[in-house]
């Protein structure tokens, strides 16, 4: 894989959902970010909440990454969404096939889980196992229970042994693997050292921290926020104590004036009368922000 798509997966999956994210978490559970018994400011709040968010989308890349590598390589990918028998919807990682058999895969970053979820962890993989089966139970069946970060080890004893027994009791192939071993069992042996090189280079080029000013660049971020749903931004606007984490977002109010001219046009064109709503809101909130005491002080 060439390094731009490797990117582009990353970046893209990582940081482009990030923003949208950020604000409907705020405008859903405000009092998680703002208020005088929090330890934190409003921008070290958003920081946090940015990392967080980077940590869990990271694992979602990889997910992306590795069925690209999987299509680049000539395996057929197949559906991930099954349903159990009580109607539960489930999601394999990866599902793929070829002229050896189906195989499929449960994928998790690193191998530190607490005993409490160690358990879980082996519980949901046997509930996919038996939707695959039903599925495809004719099919020769490989199943891998899979860690990406092979320097973390913490379980393996317990996976080994529950792995084994999951393979004996249904009698098909089940692998506990880390880091290159799951492309060394499928054939694509050199893909492991591609993967690391990629994400050496990744980590050269993101920043150290996450950029919080979303008016650094406005066009990028209105195209970004603007699909929010109006039920987010209602909450979001017409809550005057999150001006000062508002501020930190969008310190120029650029963004918001690209808003402001979307819900505008949005009304014009009949979208309803909740985006009048918002566009009042939003000019109200311009107006707030241009006279709040940081902006003043500068």
């Amino acid at each position: 894989m060439e390094y731009n798509k490797f990117r582009k997966i990353f970046n893209t999956t990582i940081f482009e959902k990030s923003k949208p994210d950020l604000l409907e978490k705020v405008a859903k559970y405000p009092e998680r970010y703002v208020g005088l018994f929090r330890p934190s400011r409003p921008k070290a709040k958003i920081i946090q909440n940015l990392l967080q968010s980077h940590e869990i989308r990271f694992g979602d890349a990889f997910e992306t990454l590795i069925e690209e590598y999987l299509r680049e390589a000539g395996f057929t990918i197949l559906d991930k969404k099954f349903y159990d028998a009580n109607q539960d919807r489930l999601e394999v990682d990866q599902i793929f096939s070829n002229n050896h058999g189906l195989h499929f895969v449960e994928q998790k970053i690193r191998d530190d889980h607490d005993s409490t979820k160690k358990r879980g962890q082996i519980d949901n993989f046997e509930k996919k196992l038996e939707v695959i089966i039903e599925t495809y139970g004719n099919r020769t069946i490989f199943g891998y229970f899979y860690f990406i970060d092979d320097s973390f080890n913490k379980n393996k004893n317990f996976y080994v042994a529950e792995i084994n027994k999951l393979s004996r009791d249904y009698g098909l192939t089940l692998k506990l693997v880390y880091g290159k071993e799951l492309f060394d069992e499928i054939g694509m042996k050199h893909t492991w050292d591609e993967i690391l090189s990629h994400l050496k280079h990744w980590k050269k080029e993101i920043p150290e921290l996450p950029e919080i000013n979303f008016d650094k660049a406005p066009n990028q971020s209105f195209d970004e926020i603007k699909n929010i749903s109006a039920s987010i931004y209602r909450k979001l606007l017409a809550n005057p104590n999150l001006d000062d984490l508002l501020y930190v977002l969008f310190p120029e109010q650029e963004t918001l004036q690209l808003l402001y001219e979307h819900f505008q046009k949005s009304y014009q064109v009949g979208r309803g009368k909740i985006f009048r709503t918002l566009q009042t809101q939003t000019a109200e909130t311009i107006g707030r922000l241009k006279n709040h005491p940081i902006g003043k002080n500068r």
